[in-house]
């Protein structure tokens, strides 16, 4: 089959859910564009979440245009599993491939989709020309932390969902890693051994999980070698956040089962000062530090490139990199 041939999903009424897809062009992969020249010590990237409404897609676009200008190597866009906002992240996702320069990742997960709902979504990303998918388990909605239920006619595994997005065409695929571990992991061991599975059965690189300890990154990245050299040899791509708020921070920490080390919150805690409100200057500026302090040992250290959650916004991230002299990449 003609990787390059088009493919409507929707209007294939007789094989809604094909054994194979095909896209109708090409994107470069991740590996590929990583590797492309860059301005810069590494190659960034940037991660946006589907809006919830009009005003806050206004911001998300505002923030797309100014990170469009600073040639990130791709963006990814996250993904939710229900309803309306699943529907946005779709059709966000096309619209950041046909109108913008940028090389969009569309981010999938297993959460509540049988395997044909599965397809359909490939689908739907293949018929935009997108090629790129991150592969997730995902969590449960309502509570992250909760107990993972499968679907009955789903996947339960980011594993398994990897190898079905690879078997459906010429798609190139990446996984989520765990650098303190993932919460539903015994140990890190564990942890390792079923990040070590997802790249075995296809993915090609992994962005990790924000963490604010590089020494939790360093070390994910020598049990990985140390687990299957082969595989570590693949992109292992650090998630870092600046921090702008000290509240929404621990909410998210709350919730994905990272951790915030003792000499970080004591630096946020401090400028958050003792008021009724925590002072929101002082805490960015705290924070992009922390996140230019801790990009400048990551590159030290031989990252393959840096993966900022931006939350919708540029002025903190646009701010690391233009103290990392890697905000413009070489055309």
């Amino acid at each position: 089959m003609d990787p390059l041939a088009g493919w409507t999903l929707w209007s294939v009424g007789r094989c809604p859910y094909p054994e194979q897809v095909t896209q109708t062009q090409r994107q470069p992969s991740i590996v590929e564009r990583l590797s492309e020249p860059h301005s810069g010590p590494v190659p960034f990237s940037v991660e946006f979440f589907p809006p919830r409404d009009e005003a806050a897609e206004e911001r998300l676009w505002r923030a797309v245009r100014v990170f469009e200008r600073m040639h990130p190597a791709f963006v990814s866009m996250t993904y939710g599993a229900g309803g309306s906002t699943r529907d946005r992240t779709a059709r966000i996702t096309g619209q950041l491939e046909r109108e913008t320069t940028l090389l969009p990742v569309a981010h999938l997960t297993a959460v509540n989709h049988s395997v044909d709902e599965l397809r359909a979504m490939v689908g739907t990303y293949a018929d935009q020309g997108i090629s790129n998918i991150l592969a997730l388990r995902g969590d449960p909605p309502g509570d992250p932390l909760g107990d993972w239920h499968r679907h009955p006619q789903g996947v339960a595994y980011a594993e398994d969902l990897v190898r079905l997005v690879r078997d459906l065409g010429d798609f190139h695929v990446g996984v989520a890693s765990f650098p303190e571990g993932h919460h539903r992991s015994p140990d890190l061991e564990h942890d390792t051994r079923q990040l070590v599975a997802k790249l075995r059965a296809g993915a090609e690189y992994s962005i990790t999980q924000m963490f604010f300890d590089v020494e939790f990154y360093l070390r994910l990245r020598d049990r990985l070698v140390a687990a299957d050299p082969e595989q570590g040899a693949k992109p292992l791509i650090p998630g870092i956040m600046p921090v702008t708020s000290l509240a929404t921070v621990r909410r998210m920490v709350e919730l994905s089962g990272a951790s915030i080390p003792a000499d970080v919150e004591r630096r946020l805690v401090h400028a958050a000062g003792d008021g009724p409100e925590e002072d929101r200057q002082a805490v960015r500026a705290v924070g992009i530090d922390l996140a230019t302090e801790m990009s400048q040992r990551l590159i030290a250290e031989g990252v393959p490139s840096l993966h900022f959650c931006s939350m919708n916004f540029a002025k903190a991230t646009s701010e690391v990199l233009e103290r990392l002299g890697m905000d413009v990449l070489v055309a």
